[in-house]
């Protein structure tokens, strides 16, 4: 009888190298612990952006700037998300109010490459980080 393999966890998009239940799996699936940083919460949103998970970005999104809706699916198949720098970050510790992380983020769109340079702000309400908005380079 063949020796069973086992499946090696996939890694992360957000491009840290642990698998993604280790990485922001433990933020984006259901009942979630709230990440712990601004930059650990945008690292989830383009995780949630690579896997399709519109409720997790509404639900990440601060109410003051949160869209009605949005609409994945019709990405699906048209971008590829390749990858993730982050290039900065201010404050959006574990006791900070807010916070700044500037990334780039690299995809395929249509079979074109693009890149991604903004500077995202976060705000922390009651112990969980919201993405408020981002400005683009």
């Amino acid at each position: 009888m063949g020796k069973k393999t086992q499946k090696a966890p996939s890694a992360c998009p957000c491009g840290l190298g642990p698998a993604y239940a280790a990485c922001c799996g433990r933020y984006l699936d259901d009942a979630g612990a709230p990440a712990p940083t601004a930059e650990a919460l945008m690292r989830s949103r383009y995780t949630a952006y690579a896997r399709g998970d519109e409720g997790y970005l509404l639900a990440s999104w601060h109410a003051s700037t949160r869209p009605q809706s949005l609409d994945l699916a019709a990405d699906a198949g048209v971008v590829k998300w390749l990858g993730l720098d982050v290039l900065a970050t201010e404050a959006g510790g574990a006791t900070d109010v807010g916070g700044m992380v500037e990334f780039i983020a690299r995809c395929k769109v249509g079979g074109k490459a693009e890149r991604m340079h903004e500077r995202s702000r976060f705000v922390r309400e009651d112990g969980r980080w919201f993405y408020v908005s981002g400005e683009l380079s």
